[in-house]
């Protein structure tokens, strides 16, 4: 039955004053258990070595879009896998200069244990932005003090490792699929070679000039042969209406009409040719050779105006509109074969179009890959320059980068509780431990030990309580019981105290 907490000091006082002995074993044990403990805790010693990530350095800046530094993220993290990896961390378990001579033929268990000893003792912490730590617990100073340092010197160097690997495995690969568009770039531009000397029809953009040029000329020439064919009408009209011969009499005035005859017709010809043009030509001989005849006759003939017999002539107009119509009919003969030709052409250049349309769907694939081969393999270029300078960054120690700001320093002092804090604690534990067990007894013990419980329990008030009343014999007892009890405490108290003090100081 549970007592109301204001009685509970008292009654724990008075279960430790009737349970004396019982309250100076529980004391006793318990002080020197809390003793042996700290003089049995394991001293632990620590060393720490801090990394400095140095990402601001002047080369950054200078390679900002030439190069790629190597980022590290969750960088505490990340530092405790690398150190955590078989690879590194059997490095340790294998160091002779850690572990002694014949460290290198340790069995597979042993090995194993160790490992997870190292695995088990290792911390990183974070300490800022830009740095963290490598912590090493272990009992002895000196191993804790060698393998922390060892663990800072292994971790800058596998990560320096990691990255070149890391950049030079990035170049090969860039390099790589360089070569490899290379090689398809070169055969996609055979492909296109080999597809424009088997089709010499051009592109559609030519043959669509082509054809555009083909159909003007013939619209052309059909708007000439047309002309051509009404001027032959109309010299057929007119060729009709002319006599081919014409009579006249041997006077002055017949040479005198053949030669306006000529003149008009020299007249004529000169509207549409040159003088060099041959018929201009035979006219101007038969003009000279008519004014010669002109002259003769004028002179031979008497003075009366007499007429002379007449003669047939060729009437010159006739004979001019004829040779004109024979030429038209031979121009439009000649625009008309002409025509043909180039209605042929257009026959021939309407096959071609259909030909360069059959192949302009597999042209435009060919294109097509040469453009898109062309552009990857210009942005792997670009991209394995960038390698290339990234992987020298790297090589050189450059970019992103670890440093190790502190050293390792040799632990002086162990890391936790020392034997001095548990022999203090020990002492107020022991005092302390009779009133606990007192406090827990009271509280679980069935048995109605105040007035208020029973008030509280059945609901009824306690008119009186007796008090104890204990004999003059028991209370020279309990004096003497008393008496005997302080003395066996200073005794394990003196006890206590000199075990503990030759213990710290032969420790220190």
């Amino acid at each position: 039955m549970a007592l109301p907490l204001s009685q509970l000091p008292r009654e724990a006082i008075r279960e430790v004053r009737s349970r004396k002995w019982l309250a100076f074993f529980l004391f006793a044990a318990v002080s020197m258990a809390v003793l042996a403990v700290g003089y049995l805790w394991p001293y632990k010693y620590q060393s720490s070595v801090v990394i400095f990530v140095d990402d601001q350095n002047i080369i950054r800046p200078l390679m900002e879009g030439s190069a790629v530094t190597t980022k590290i993220n969750e960088r505490a993290s990340a530092a405790k896998e690398l150190l955590w990896s078989r690879n590194v961390i059997e490095k340790i378990a294998r160091d002779p200069d850690i572990y002694g001579e014949g460290t290198s033929d340790i069995g597979p268990a042993e090995l194993e244990g160790r490992i997870a000893g190292l695995r088990g003792n290792l911390i990183v912490r974070p300490r800022g932005d830009s740095y963290f730590s490598i912590e090493y617990t272990d009992n002895s100073q000196l191993r804790a003090f060698k393998i922390a340092q060892r663990l800072g010197q292994l971790f800058i160097e596998e990560n320096n490792e990691r990255k070149r690997a890391e950049s030079r495995a990035a170049y090969e690969f860039i390099d790589k699929q360089v070569k490899s568009y290379e090689q398809q770039l070169a055969q996609v531009e055979r492909n296109l070679k080999d597809f424009l000397s088997e089709n010499v029809d051009g592109t559609e953009s030519e043959a669509n000039s082509r054809m555009a040029d083909l159909r003007r000329q013939l619209e052309l020439a059909t708007l000439e042969r047309e002309e051509l064919e009404t001027r032959a009408a109309s010299l057929q009209q007119q060729l009709n209406s002319l006599s081919p011969s014409l009579t006249q009499k041997k006077t002055e005035d017949s040479f005198q009409q053949r030669i306006n005859a000529l003149q008009a017709r020299l007249d004529t010809l000169r509207l549409q040719y040159h003088d060099s043009y041959p018929d201009i030509v035979i006219l101007q001989e038969q003009l000279t050779e008519l004014k010669n005849q002109r002259r003769q006759a004028l002179a031979n003939s008497a003075s009366e105006d007499t007429a002379v017999e007449g003669e047939s002539v060729a009437n010159p107009v006739y004979q001019e509109v004829r040779s004109e119509l024979v030429t038209t009919r031979a121009d439009a003969q000649t625009i008309q074969t002409r025509i043909r030709s180039i209605e042929r052409l257009i026959q021939e250049q309407a096959k071609r179009m259909e030909r360069i349309q059959g192949n302009k769907a597999q042209y435009s694939e060919l294109t097509r890959d040469m453009e898109v081969n062309k552009q990857i393999y210009d942005d792997l270029l670009k991209r394995r320059e960038k390698a290339r300078v990234s992987m020298h960054l790297d090589i050189e120690g450059q970019g992103l980068n670890y440093r190790i700001n502190e050293t390792a320093q040799y632990p002086l002092s162990p890391d936790g509780p020392r034997f001095e804090l548990f022999a203090i604690a020990g002492l107020l534990i022991g005092i302390a431990a009779p009133f606990g067990a007192a406090v827990g007894w009271a509280q679980v013990d069935p048995r109605i030990r105040v007035r208020e419980q029973i008030e509280e329990v059945f609901e009824f008030p306690v008119l009186e309580q007796l008090p104890e009343v204990r004999t003059p014999y028991e209370k020279r007892k309990d004096r003497k019981v008393t008496a005997v009890i302080i003395v066996f405490s200073l005794i394990v108290v003196a006890v206590y105290l000199g075990f503990a003090g030759a213990t710290v100081f032969g420790v220190n």
